[in-house]
């Protein structure tokens, strides 16, 4: 995974020292790199499914800023991230000989962290309206669009007092893709991802028979950077 971080920032810095039209402040870009952090939502749970703790989403990237217009302030951006989320719940996930296996944990039950973690390479793709300008360094944003994403790893957590329980998930979604809506003015700007399919694929259910068609829903702050 560290190799795969230290590639994708030396792929970032590359392409920024590459661009040749910076000289030309008529041709300028926007907002080509970008930091996340978001609060981490699941849809659809399970009756007496609740989230616990701070389910959190981290991401960062790069895009490639193409104007769509004589002002440049209507373009599109083509990007290419990585992204770690946690989902905290009581929705235990077990390693078992015929596979992995879902149950509910009750109130009474005593530990401190449960949650499942995923790591994706992820590509967005966003209409983008401004109100910049060559002079004009903080202005009104709107980007809308949608993100793809593909897990590269997803894992479960279940630590008590006494025992810590990791293993990997191979029954996690590995295509993800949803609405994006980013909007803001300067630095700080709101972010939100409303997933279209399921965390986990089709197949898995709890043990009571219900299934966890669970949808991601992401809240939280973006920050763009030339």
């Amino acid at each position: 995974m560290y190799k795969l971080v230290v590639f994708f920032l030396f792929s970032v810095i590359s392409t920024s020292w590459a661009q040749t039209d910076t000289t030309d402040t008529g041709n300028y870009l926007e907002d080509q790199f970008y930091v996340g952090i978001t609060y981490n939502f699941l849809l659809d749970k399970p009756a007496d499914a609740t989230q616990r703790s701070l389910s959190y989403g981290l991401q960062f990237g790069y895009i490639k800023d193409i104007p769509l217009n004589v002002n440049r302030n209507i373009g599109l951006g083509i990007g290419l991230g990585y992204a770690v989320n946690s989902y905290y719940t009581n929705i235990l996930g077990s390693d078992t000989a015929n596979g992995i296996a879902y149950t509910i944990l009750e109130s009474s039950d005593v530990y401190k962290r449960n949650k499942i973690e995923t790591h994706l390479v992820e590509a967005p793709i966003e209409f983008r309206w401004r109100t910049s300008n060559t002079t004009e360094y903080k202005f009104w944003r709107i980007y809308t669009g949608m993100k793809f994403g593909y897990v590269l790893k997803g894992r479960s957590k279940f630590i008590t007092a006494t025992e810590k329980i990791s293993f990997t998930n191979s029954d996690i979604r590995k295509f993800h893709y949803g609405l994006t809506f980013n909007f803001g003015y300067n630095t700080f700007n709101f972010q939100a991802y409303y997933a279209l399919n399921n965390l986990y694929d089709e197949q898995v259910s709890l043990l009571e028979g219900d299934s966890l068609d669970l949808r991601p829903l992401r809240i939280g702050i973006i920050f763009y950077i030339l």
